[in-house]
């Protein structure tokens, strides 16, 4: 089997020993190449590329935003090639993920372990096995997501903490909180909702103050907490929506709180909740923060989303 490593080098959890000893291991499996990230959109060439070569697998080592990258330039790749335009797993690399950032949603919500060596170790194990699985995608425009999208608050939080990381921070759940606090209390216009949900067929949803989209659960994770807006999200089925119609402070505090729960169930007037959702679309009076797997990608006032089932397949 043909394959290839795309490596962040700046992944925070990994040293050049520890990915010289993943990409040992690798080579006892499959053919294997090794290409590094040089810039912000790199890793989506390189997997480009990759699918176009007509190599087997993709594996990623870095955090969710190269995961992103990587998936994204394996959905253009199929793209490009296809008559409908609509992406084939069947036609398309593999891909497994080595856990090398500081939270790795994807990777753990596909069962792997938080320690880039744990989960490398499963990787090797499914690549002897030949154990894998399709997974559906999330889409937002002509961008597509793995695990979460976020308009309004989540993604105003996201931008803070990489403003802060640019600084020389280190991304921690303290940072994190902080930001959360600060974005809450001192940046929202919580008074003013202004955010819609159109669906086909039915009545729009309007007055909502930010909008959480999941493709699988958790949403993220605390450390080793999960939290969990959309509980029932699946990779297997469509995407999962959140929205809090106001962001006051009693209402808000408990809507988080039932996130933080062992059992998360969130449940309220100012709740709305959607399940396994094909396609709908976001609107706003006003520009709003928008981020997808984590990463920040500036103000939209309108949003596409749907859902692309068995989209790609992934080592487990």
């Amino acid at each position: 089997m043909r394959a290839i490593l795309v490596v962040n080098p700046k992944a925070t959890t990994t040293s050049e020993r520890s990915r010289d000893l993943l990409v040992r291991a690798l080579r006892s499996e499959v053919d294997l190449s090794v290409r590094y990230t040089r810039r912000r959109g790199h890793a989506a060439d390189l997997a480009r590329e990759a699918a176009d070569e007509g190599i087997e697998l993709v594996v990623t080592l870095g955090g969710d935003g190269t995961v992103n990258e990587v998936v994204n330039g394996l959905m253009a790749a199929r793209a490009a090639t296809s008559a409908d335009g609509g992406p084939s797993a069947e036609r398309l690399p593999a891909l497994a993920t080595v856990p090398g950032g500081s939270t790795n949603v994807f990777a753990r919500a596909l069962g792997l372990p938080r320690e880039w060596s744990e989960g490398a170790s499963m990787i090797l194990e499914g690549l002897r096995l030949g154990r894998s699985r399709t997974i559906g995608l999330g889409r937002a425009d002509d961008r597509y997501f793995t695990f979460c999208a976020g308009f309004g608050l989540d993604a105003a939080v996201i931008h803070r903490v990489e403003q802060a990381r640019r600084r020389g921070r280190v991304s921690t759940p303290t940072l994190y909180l902080r930001s959360m606090l600060q974005q809450y209390f001192l940046d929202s216009d919580r008074r003013h909702p202004a955010i819609a949900v159109e669906r086909p067929g039915e009545d729009a949803e309007g007055e909502l103050g930010t909008v959480i989209v999941q493709n699988t659960a958790p949403w993220t994770y605390v450390g080793d907490r999960e939290i969990n807006p959309n509980p029932t999200a699946s990779f297997d089925l469509g995407l999962d929506v959140l929205a809090l119609r106001q962001l006051r402070v009693a209402s808000t505090t408990r809507t988080v709180t039932q996130f933080l729960s062992q059992h998360p169930d969130p449940q309220g007037r100012h709740v709305l909740r959607l399940h396994d959702q094909a396609e709908f679309t976001l609107v706003s009076a006003r520009p709003q923060a928008f981020q997808l797997d984590g990463d920040y990608l500036g103000e939209r006032e309108k949003v596409r989303f749907t859902s692309v089932p068995a989209a790609l397949r992934v080592i487990c």
